[in-house]
């Protein structure tokens, strides 16, 4: 008897284990049910801008340069110094052209020459004029070309000394000592005391001596891709991010958009410039790096969604609004300003809504998170 029951009870065990094991391998083919995460609209402010780089400089630098070649003898400022108009920058110690110099010594002895000439002459015409053999008209004649003469002789010597001396007695004029020409602050002095300098002409741009610059009226200036100056308009805000200044930001507003555009690496950029909002204690130096933020479009107090919640189809927008737990049907929404993350809801959606994010699953028995 027990020979017969322990072979039936190994028979049933088998078979209740195969039968286990084919209920739990059902079990688990059999998909569950997915579980959809889902969001509620918003209400935020929605800025739609475009980001151009470039950098904040002074409105006008003006490069200082000499009147005459020479020798730098004295330097009297120093970068980062504050000077006003017509004051003293430097001073030249000139080394005369000796071409130039002889020049000037040939036009002197040649003025000398016609002024001794004419005097001669005036002596004669004066000893006429008083014995009456010669009127009063022709007479004033011969003095006022003396007078000439003697005007030409005083330039030729004043020419010589300031060729020589870069300064003439006679007129005052200094040719030798660099002023600046507007009020600001000197930003760069390139020049050391001793180095050569080349006068601005026709031919030569001459040596900078000093960059001074007003720092009180600053810009920002940038560029902006092609595909983006078309939504650019003059008077439009910008908000400035510098580098330097961590999390402080400038305001300004767009007052250039270049007619024309630049090849860049390929590419068309248009330069931008802004006026820039410096504030009370921000110290804003030449040539920082910088982006600016400029505003195309705000909404204030929109209600809005996160735009990959969007479906597109055919000219229309949709989205998938659960009805009952994690019941959804889909809904027309129209949309209003978008930054690119998220968009603005104008109709077909309220506060209350919860719309399904896309592509999102969770497990069934997780608990939803609250959004």
């Amino acid at each position: 008897m027990m020979r017969r029951i322990v072979p039936l009870l190994l028979a049933l065990g088998v078979f209740g284990a195969f039968v286990a094991t084919l209920l739990f391998l059902y079990e688990k083919s059999q998909a569950k049910p997915a579980t959809f995460q889902t969001m509620k609209p918003v209400v935020m402010d929605i800025v739609k801008k475009t980001v151009a780089p470039g950098a904040i400089v002074p409105r006008r630098e003006v490069a200082i340069k000499p009147h005459v070649s020479g020798t730098l003898e004295r330097l009297y400022v120093d970068a980062g110094q504050t000077v006003k108009e017509h004051q003293l920058l430097a001073k030249i110690q000139i080394i005369p052209n000796i071409v130039a110099l002889n020049n000037a010594e040939s036009a002197i002895r040649s003025a000398q020459i016609n002024f001794d000439n004419a005097q001669s002459q005036m002596l004669r015409y004066q000893q006429l004029f008083d014995q009456k053999l010669m009127n009063e008209t022709e007479f004033n004649q011969f003095k006022v070309g003396l007078d000439l003469k003697r005007q030409d002789l005083e330039t030729a010597k004043s020419n010589r000394e300031l060729i020589k001396e870069g300064a003439s007695k006679s007129t005052g004029k200094i040719s030798n000592l660099v002023m600046s020409t507007v009020e600001g602050m000197v930003l760069d002095v390139p020049v050391k005391e001793g180095s050569s300098v080349i006068e601005a002409n026709t031919f030569n741009e001459g040596t900078t001596i000093a960059s001074v610059a007003d720092m009180a009226d600053m810009i920002f200036l940038g560029r902006v891709d092609e595909s983006e100056v078309g939504k650019l308009s003059e008077g439009m805000p910008v908000s400035i991010t510098v580098g330097a200044l961590g999390e402080e930001h400038l305001e300004g507003k767009l007052e250039y958009i270049a007619p024309k555009g630049k090849e860049k690496e390929g590419t068309i950029e248009f330069e931008v410039r802004a006026a820039v909002k410096l504030k009370a204690g921000v110290v804003v130096r030449a040539n920082y790096s910088a982006n600016a933020d400029i505003i195309l479009d705000t909404r204030k107090g929109a209600l809005a969604i996160e735009e990959r919640v969007v479906t597109f189809e055919k000219g229309k927008t949709f989205v998938d609004v659960e009805s009952t737990a994690q019941n959804f049907s889909r809904r027309e929404v129209k949309l209003g300003l978008s930054d690119g993350i998220n968009v603005e809801v104008l109709s077909g959606l309220d506060p209350g809504s919860r719309v399904k994010k896309p592509n999102v699953e969770v497990p069934s028995d997780a608990k939803p998170k609250k959004p």
